[in-house]
């Protein structure tokens, strides 16, 4: 289904509970790729954002090494509540989205506008978050349900071994997604006088 934009938005949750199927051809999940790194604004028109989607044995490899990584660093009681969680809530899935800040564009950048050194890797982190709010929202509006995850920089150096990355790819978050088998959890409000302030010229 195509909402309009307010309408998507506001459907797009965090769904922890996914199957292994897809609501559309695989073609049209990487045309949602395209179309967010076609047009998603970014600082200095830089385009830093670098995406890689990772389907079928490539999701499951994703999330083995995952657990792989945990099972050497977790407690050992703690990481069977990992493993459960994250083979029913994201290698359950039918894919994970990677999200990566290409740094040799952010250092250019530094290097041109000296002035603005120090919001270079603020603005590249903004235009990445635009990119993940896009996709989840596209996916979402799929059919699909998803998740925003950050197990880097603890599985940095294997993925970009894995799938033989470029090691200026800086890793920023995963985003597992598939069928969603349950509904999300209720969201709670904090009051929006306390988010939104609103100043008007008096007549």
């Amino acid at each position: 289904m195509e909402r309009n934009l307010k309408e998507a938005l506001k459907h797009r949750r965090s769904y922890y509970s996914l199957s292994n199927q897809s609501t559309i051809p695989d073609n049209e999940i990487e045309e949602i790729l395209n179309f967010a790194a076609l047009n998603i604004p970014s600082a200095f028109n830089s385009q830093s954002t670098r995406m890689v989607l990772l389907l079928k044995k490539h999701h499951k490899r994703l999330w083995e090494i995952v657990l792989e990584t945990l099972k050497n660093t977790a407690p050992a009681k703690a990481f069977a509540h990992t493993e459960t969680k994250i083979n029913q809530s994201f290698a359950s899935g039918y894919g994970t989205v990677l999200f990566f800040e290409d740094r040799t564009i952010v250092e250019g950048l530094q290097n041109a506008y000296p002035t603005y050194r120090e919001k270079f890797p603020l603005w590249s982190q903004q235009t990445s978050a635009m990119h993940q709010l896009a996709i989840w929202t596209m996916l979402e509006d799929a059919g699909f349900g998803a998740s925003l995850q950050h197990y880097n920089p603890l599985i940095d150096k294997q993925v970009i071994t894995e799938w033989k990355l470029p090691e200026t790819w800086e890793l920023i978050s995963q985003m597992p997604f598939g069928v969603p088998l349950e509904s999300p959890q209720k969201k709670e409000y904090k009051p929006l006088d306390d988010r939104v302030k609103v100043f008007k010229h008096s007549k």
